[in-house]
């Protein structure tokens, strides 16, 4: 093998400061009688990206990629094309000081070696043996090969039950009911009272959806860190966000605050004043397979082996050995919302409403459409009074009820200022209101759904003392029908 030439790495000196940063400088020479080696380094710098290298006479040659290597060959992977490495750097981890190029933690991937099929200016492919990595693959630019930007291609199959990522996995949901008689075949979790997310890891980066599709990252920009936290890991998970009081208990207020956000930088100051949890429960797909169709038993193991634990996620206690009426007792005495009941033989169904999940609740809660407003009066004078509520049936949307207490003085103005543009002249409920109350009443379009806390419903189909607890935005007008 001839010796590096000093100018291959000239670039790579010029970045770097050797009395700040400990990557190698110097290149000893590799043995002349070993197979040319590979290593991907996971390199979690100001941007989460696999670096790949392979060497070449005496140096290693570099590529980053922002999404690691691809395992689809349907979909081929940008790779970016850096500065030649010295040879010792295939040993190399640790943490590059802040401030240095590159600054940020450096890890081994995978090593091995490697077969070159083809080494051209415009194509270099390979065939990698590594711990983690085996297979064929090609590089090449995307445009003339002196361009950064290369893509690299796996050229041989996808393993027999590899399922491409998925685009988006509508959230199962529970039924509203009481405790199953018998605990046997039943697992328990606590009920969070806070905005359910299924959160898409891939390459590093994250996707968060609410229940209605919305996107939640604007809102909880913290939920990026589970990219880092899983790094090639790819992974659908399902959970909670919560906001949590100073004694530790969900505070669906707090996340209310979190939730409308304007701009990025509102939502950075708002994290800091009024911190997020992401509680994930369920695991719906990993590494290039779909875990829906397994028991809950078996993607409760593969979710724990992932040990998420971090600053803003965790991964809550599930209970198979505990009678579900002394955890509902548990979480009463806690001040959670209650507790949710899951046969542990019973797949992941999306999208779908079944008693294989039950979620049974220590205070009732009512989601509700809002259909209008009326104008408060004395100290309210000027702002919003109370709020017309109504729930869908098979004749519409049915008026049940007002509320006008629970609200903050913030929320008060914020809502005030969303009803104000959606006033309009007819009423939306098909149930006829009284003369008083249509005389008072500020219509609008139904299209904003709020929940309630409330103490029973009336002959008459209304609610009893509800009170306002926040806006749901992760909830559609239409899915909005009487709780059980």
């Amino acid at each position: 093998v001839p010796k590096e030439p000093a100018s291959r790495l000239a670039t790579y000196r010029a970045k770097r400061d050797p009395k700040r940063t400990p990557e190698p400088m110097a290149s000893s020479s590799p043995p002349t009688d070993h197979d040319p080696i590979f290593v991907i380094q996971e390199h979690h710098a100001r941007a989460l990206h696999w670096d790949f290298r392979l060497e070449r006479d005496g140096a290693l040659v570099s590529w980053a990629l922002p999404k690691g290597l691809p395992v689809d060959p349907k979909v081929n992977h940008l790779a970016v094309h850096v500065e030649d490495h010295p040879f010792d750097y295939k040993d190399f981890e640790g943490e590059i000081p802040k401030g240095e190029y590159g600054a940020g933690l450096v890890r081994i991937w995978d090593r091995g070696t490697y077969e070159t099929e083809k080494w051209r200016p415009n194509e270099v492919m390979v065939v990698l043996h590594g711990e983690r990595t085996n297979g064929r693959f090609v590089l090449f630019p995307t445009g003339s090969p002196e361009d950064k930007d290369w893509m690299i291609h796996r050229m041989d199959d996808a393993p027999p039950d590899f399922v491409p990522f998925p685009k988006r996995i509508e959230p199962m949901l529970a039924t509203s009911g009481t405790l199953p008689r018998r605990s046997d075949g039943w697992a328990y979790e606590f009920k969070w009272d806070g905005v359910r997310a299924i959160v898409y890891v891939d390459g590093g980066r994250v996707r968060a959806l609410s229940r209605n599709g919305k996107d939640l990252l604007t809102s909880f920009p913290e939920l990026r860190q589970l990219g880092s936290f899983l790094g090639s890991t790819s992974a659908v998970l399902d959970g909670e966000i919560v906001a949590l009081d100073e004694t530790g208990r969900p505070d669906f207020g707090k996340l209310q605050r979190r939730l409308h956000v304007a701009s990025s930088s509102t939502a950075a100051k708002r994290a800091k004043e009024s911190p997020v949890s992401y509680l994930v429960f369920d695991v719906l797909y990993l590494v290039g397979r779909s875990t829906v169709e397994l028991s809950y038993d078996e993607r409760r193991h593969l979710l724990e082996a992932l040990q998420l634990a971090g600053d803003t996620f965790a991964t809550p206690p599930s209970f198979s050995d505990v009678p579900g009426r002394d955890l509902l007792a548990v979480s009463l005495e806690r001040g959670l919302e209650g507790v949710v009941a899951k046969r542990r033989d019973s797949p992941y169904t999306p999208g779908q409403r079944t008693s294989q999940w039950i979620k049974v609740k220590n205070v009732r809660t009512q989601e509700a459409v809002i259909g209008g407003w009326t104008e408060g009066r004395g100290e309210l004078a000027g702002t919003l009074g109370a709020v017309l509520l109504g729930i869908h049936d098979g004749d519409g949307l049915t008026y049940v009820g007002k509320v006008g207490t629970g609200f903050s003085d913030q929320a008060r103005a914020e809502l005030l200022t969303d009803l104000q543009g959606l006033a309009q002249d007819d009423s939306p409920f098909t149930s006829v209101l009284s003369r008083s109350e249509t005389a008072l009443a500020h219509f609008v379009r139904p299209v904003l759904v709020g929940e309630v806390q409330y103490t029973e419903w009336t002959h008459d189909g209304h609610l009893r003392h509800p009170s306002w607890r926040g806006l749901r935005a992760d909830k559609e007008p239409r899915e909005v029908v009487r709780e059980p």
